[in-house]
């Protein structure tokens, strides 16, 4: 087992068009393009013949043709046909590009690199699509790898720093958390949390009530942010964090929402409000990424941390080539001042 038997967001649904798209997973080239059954097709961007990239290409009838000598890859990756050598169509193992999974879900393009995906389907995010419910789809671009951007995504203490005033306010109020470790995912349960949630508190929160609040992180890279306000009121952030290099991440966020009769006019405000806070964290987490490749000493933990410490576990199994489901279970509690 390694990071490549997962699934990863590569592209939106509506990026893959009429023409050849260009994406890169785990140092990994690729090239996605809409075959003639309209399904997707991820190969190696890579011609085999003379190694020009395939996303410089053109598609044809559903079929993939190089730019340079015109060679042509159907779904499979096959070379179906070869301009200098006539109508005679070459096959055989030598002349089939590298090709991989694909599932289109949601909106979202998945690529799992592996032969043997570790889990059977992508991670999909709650509500997405549902009656009564909206969701706005934000892309971003960070400066660091995989691991120090999920920890950002499910850290509370930062927030008050970080984000003051937009996200979450300081108040000083102790909090109870409930985590757990188990089958390769960390769940953190908030209880008693009531704080002013900066410019959102007016409308999630009027009355300054206690409200549920859960993070969670899911094997290898997902994060799932939930709160519920009122029974009518409820608001999900989840992000897929995309390896693209060592310390490169693409970032697919869902900000998922139902407040009610109010639901169909929020659109704009949870945009502008979700694309600032994570401003905040595109500079915090370049910063970091900077720090580290001047001084890579190991992080220093509080017994805040443990959400993150459990988090690392589960990936340095998969580095190792251990499936972290293997993990033993823990459970823990403690107070946190936010």
């Amino acid at each position: 087992m390694s990071f490549k038997n997962y699934w990863y967001v590569v592209a939106q649904s509506q990026d893959i068009k009429d023409k050849p798209y260009r994406a890169m997973l785990l140092d990994e080239w690729l090239v996605l393009f809409r075959n003639e059954d309209n399904q997707i097709t991820a190969l190696r961007d890579r011609c085999l013949h003379r190694s020009v990239r395939l996303s410089e290409g053109r598609i044809e009838n559903g079929q993939l043709r190089c730019m340079y000598h015109g060679w042509l890859y159907d779904k499979a990756g096959q070379v179906v046909q070869i301009p200098s050598e006539g109508d005679a169509a070459p096959k055989g193992p030598c002349r089939k590009a590298p090709k991989f999974h694909v599932r289109e879900v949601d909106g979202l393009v998945f690529v799992c690199l592996s032969e043997e995906p570790a889990i059977a389907e992508p991670f999909r995010s709650p509500h997405y699509g549902e009656k009564g419910w909206a969701t706005v789809r934000l892309v971003n671009r960070f400066q660091n790898n995989v691991t120090n951007c999920v920890e950002n995504f499910v850290d509370v203490p930062h927030t008050t720093f970080v984000h003051p005033k937009i996200f979450r306010d300081p108040e000083g109020h102790m909090v109870i958390l409930e985590m757990e470790r188990k089958d390769g995912s960390v769940r953190v349960v908030y209880k008693d949390e009531k704080h002013k949630l900066g410019l959102f508190s007016w409308f999630l929160n009027p009355k300054n009530e206690t409200y549920g609040h859960i993070d969670s992180f899911h094997q290898p890279n997902v994060t799932s942010v939930e709160y519920h306000f009122s029974s009518s009121k409820h608001f999900y952030i989840t992000s897929q964090s995309v390896p693209v290099t060592e310390t490169e991440t693409l970032v697919y966020t869902d900000l998922t929402y139902s407040f009610g009769v109010f639901t169909p006019f929020a659109r704009l405000f949870v945009k502008k409000l979700g694309q600032a806070v994570i401003d905040q964290d595109l500079v915090i987490l370049k910063n970091q990424n900077e720090t580290i490749q001047k001084y890579p000493d190991a992080f220093q933990n509080s017994g805040v941390d443990l959400m993150h410490v459990w988090i690392e576990s589960i990936r340095d199994a998969i580095e190792a080539g251990r499936d972290p489901r293997a993990l033993p279970e823990k459970t823990h509690s403690l107070v946190i001042r936010i």
